[in-house]
């Protein structure tokens, strides 16, 4: 859902790539024409632009029967459309800013409850470090979803796709990431350069491999053999079952209420062993328009989509360091351009 480049089809990717023209044009027809059809007269206007862009995600990616759906909150989280999703693999929210004010509130504890609205209960949840007080509040909004639990079905049991039951937790466990450089096997390689683009990937690192565990797969990926947090059972042909609550999640250990490690509000979550495509992945991630350095004859360009006080810091940072490592011309005609995003209602002044 991050805003487009140069193409509205970047908002909606399969294996990494914006769909086609033509998958984008077939689509947003049929979704357009089948809303047209069912619409009421008391809501007889279309989505807003960013809830009809969601619809057709969704579409798109049923349709086009992808394995795994990465779904970016558009603003806050709470009230967001994308938060229609009832029982994601896992959730994670990066590092919290000030923006849209008038809508999330002008602090940072505000933000954090509106970005905690996405936790839900039996969902594992990561995030990055986070000022004190804004981490207690992401801590809060997970706790409260223990505390309202009812249970399902018959013994907290639920009936589950394939034939089996799943053994839901009560609980939305939230976990804090270790920086990347903390994993096992040494320095990691990132495609991406910025300090923050290091924090963002340690996130995604955590909810890669929570999905890898909770499909069964991390210990073929990751370990060589069956993954721990993984109990098949004996069931129908082609079915298997989870004999345990399936957080996926093996050596993470839930945590009492009020337990603080380390003098965190949250558990920090262990570090791994990335697998090869992990740290293929890392190296060879770019995001256009993002911490990106574009020579063109005498001027070299700067871009980065910093939109909000902390973020242009950030960009700030790389774009110090970036200057200095791009070698000089002798008669030193350079000139040097950063680019960043101050459009909508940002106060441009202060950034």
């Amino acid at each position: 859902s991050s805003p487009h480049l140069v193409q509205v089809r970047e908002r909606i990717r399969i294996n990494g790539q914006p769909i086609t023209k033509e998958q984008f044009s077939k689509y947003f027809w049929l979704v357009y024409n089948r809303l047209e059809e069912t619409k009421v007269p008391a809501h007889a206007s279309m989505p807003a632009y960013f809830r009809f862009l969601t619809i057709m995600a969704f579409h798109v990616f049923l349709q086009e029967k992808v394995d795994l759906a990465v779904v970016e909150v558009g603003i806050g989280g709470a009230y967001d459309c994308t938060n229609i999703i009832r029982a994601p693999v896992v959730c994670g929210v990066s590092s919290l800013g000030i923006d849209h004010t008038s809508i999330l509130g002008d602090t940072l504890e505000k933000i954090a409850w509106q970005k905690g609205g996405i936790f839900k209960r039996g969902v594992p949840a990561f995030t990055v470090a986070q000022p004190e007080r804004p981490l207690e509040v992401l801590r809060d909004r997970a706790r409260e979803l223990e505390v309202s639990w009812g249970g399902w079905g018959v013994n907290g049991m639920v009936p589950h796709g394939r034939g089996g039951l799943i053994f839901p937790s009560p609980q939305c466990p939230l976990y804090l990431c270790p920086e990347l450089d903390a994993f096992e096997g040494g320095h990691l390689e990132l495609g991406l350069a910025g300090a923050h683009q290091r924090s963002n990937a340690a996130l995604a690192m955590q909810l890669a491999r929570t999905w890898l565990q909770r499909r069964g797969c991390w210990g073929k990926a990751g370990r060589g053999g069956q993954g721990r947090g993984w109990t098949p059972a004996v069931g129908p042909p082609g079915s298997q079952r989870l004999t345990h609550p399936p957080l996926g999640l093996g050596e993470l250990k839930e945590v009492p209420p009020g337990t603080e490690l380390a003098g965190r509000p949250v558990p920090l979550a262990p570090t791994f062993r990335p697998t090869d495509a992990m740290i293929q992945g890392l190296r060879d991630t770019e995001w256009l328009g993002r911490t990106q350095v574009l020579p063109h004859g005498p001027v070299t360009w700067y871009l980065d989509g910093a939109h909000t006080t902390s973020s242009v810091q950030a960009c700030v940072r790389w774009f110090r360091q970036a200057a200095l490592n791009q070698d000089k011309p002798h008669d030193s005609s350079e000139v040097r351009v950063l680019l960043f995003n101050a459009t909508g209602d940002r106060d441009t002044a202060a950034l």
